[in-house]
């Protein structure tokens, strides 16, 4: 059986538009597919735990990505966890006395940052800080308070 260039050309485009709907999916399922961070600013947050918070996490608002998560360190002086995020410079009308709180989407899901705008006429800018932060919620620790008060009977 012959095959004429014009099926080896067909069958090579298929491969190939296959190929690129992989990496298209895989890019869309792993969420790095539309932010690219070139145009964004940074915002730095303090937390008494950051939990399982992890670089590239989302930042969002009302539920709605505006960023990522850059940068997670460990405040040598004062024990708390420095947590960096960059922001899409189209949100750049976020007032200054934002708070932040780390959340787990679902019960043992990926942890995000979540962004509640504040009042205030002015806007975080470039290396803004947030002072008002609530801390991830650590599942065993809850589970180990639980645990402790069921077994002092309380």
């Amino acid at each position: 059986m012959q095959h004429s260039k014009t099926q080896d050309t067909l069958v090579g485009f298929f491969v190939a538009s296959g190929i690129a709907a992989l990496f298209y999916m895989a890019l869309q399922v792993s969420n790095l597919g539309s932010y690219t961070g070139d145009d964004s600013y940074t915002v730095i947050a303090h937390f008494q735990n950051s939990g399982g918070l992890k670089v590239k996490s989302p930042v969002s608002v009302a539920g709605v990505r505006i960023g990522r998560v850059s940068a997670i360190r460990l405040d040598k002086d004062s024990h708390e966890s420095v947590v960096e995020m960059r922001i899409e410079s189209q949100y750049n009308n976020l007032p200054s006395d934002s708070g932040v709180s780390i959340y787990t989407a679902g019960l043992l899901g990926e942890q995000y940052v979540s962004l509640d705008p504040g009042s205030s006429d002015e806007f975080l800018k470039d290396k803004s800080t947030i002072d008002i932060t609530s801390s991830a919620i650590v599942l065993e620790e809850m589970i180990g308070k639980f645990m402790l008060n069921k077994a002092e009977g309380k």
